[in-house]
């Protein structure tokens, strides 16, 4: 069981990254520019958030705090967030505006992903909901601004393709 847990915690992140390509691929190409362009945006602000958190709280790891083995080797350095369950759910969230089958089963793996991490004692639940709660706010934020963007370049080229 301990193994599963390794694996889960330390490599799902990739199968995420795999479906999240898959759904891109299939889209039609107006979409592939929007899930680009969402990805980008969020991508950004997931990543400001992290930094924003992690600079304003510092959470030691449950092997470190709790002196318990962790079931893989880790750095000792500050668990909050979780940036593979932050990575996982933010594509969970990028796939399911396109195909909410696809998506939930992300927020599946997201979730199995940071149960993982709490189960290896590599990070503590606070860390794991922070980190679906950036993902989230990530996504939400980033869709309209990427649409709007999408939408304006569009308009752009249309006057331009006028002259």
């Amino acid at each position: 069981m301990n193994r599963l847990i390794s694996l889960i915690a330390q490599y799902a992140v990739f199968l995420s990254i795999v479906i999240a390509i898959i759904v891109w691929l299939r889209l039609p190409r107006q979409q592939k520019w929007e899930f680009a362009a969402t990805g980008l945006i969020g991508g950004a602000v997931a990543l400001g958030l992290l930094k924003l958190g992690s600079a304003l709280y510092y959470d030691p790891r449950p092997f470190i705090a709790e002196h318990v083995a962790p079931l893989f080797p880790h750095p000792a350095d500050d668990g909050f967030p979780s940036d593979h369950t932050l990575l996982a759910m933010f594509l969970a969230v990028c796939v399911f505006f396109y195909s909410r089958r696809r998506g939930i089963v992300l927020v599946a793996v997201a979730v199995a992903i940071g149960a993982a991490r709490v189960a290896a004692h590599i990070h503590h639940p606070i860390d794991i909901i922070a980190a679906v709660a950036f993902a989230v706010v990530a996504a939400l934020v980033a869709r309209p601004l990427a649409l709007a963007l999408i939408r304006w370049w569009h308009q752009r080229s249309a006057g331009a393709n006028r002259l």
